[in-house]
């Protein structure tokens, strides 16, 4: 009589593998203050980070790609770890996640310009709008 032993299925670390990705953007912003331009000991928020580009990649230009990266990092762990099924919300379309934040991006684009014609610099508010709006988004839509 042979005796085979079943393994059990190995479960993923969820806790480690948040960890990592949350370790790995932290050192990525570390990378882009660091490397920030200085003027007079504080950082310089509009001198380029690239003397001679080709591109103005400023602070924050590169804040906003880390952003927009750590959310479609965030995302994707999201949906590894809880799959979901479609939803109908008020606009009566089956939206996942996914969908939800690219809405709630490409109406956050509209809100600033918007922001930006009618009220100018600075943008803090319509930033803050757009959390607001983002939030309804991922609530109802």
């Amino acid at each position: 009589m042979s005796t085979t032993a079943t393994a059990a299925p190995k479960r993923a670390n969820w806790m480690l593998i948040t960890l990592a990705a949350a370790a790995v953007m932290a050192a990525v912003l570390i990378a882009l203050l660091l490397a920030a331009p200085e003027k007079d000991g504080a950082l310089d928020w509009f001198a380029p980070m690239i003397r001679g580009g080709w591109m103005a990649w400023t602070l924050p230009i590169a804040l906003f790609f880390w952003t927009i990266a750590s959310l479609l990092v965030a995302m994707t762990l999201l949906a590894i770890r809880f799959p979901e099924t479609p939803r109908i919300g008020v606009l009566r379309i089956e939206t996942t996640r996914g969908d939800r934040l690219f809405i709630s991006l490409l109406g956050s684009a509209f809100i600033h310009l918007i922001w930006l014609f009618f009220a100018g610099p600075p943008l803090w508010g319509a930033t803050a709008l757009c959390l607001v709006y983002a939030a309804a988004v991922f609530a109802w839509v």
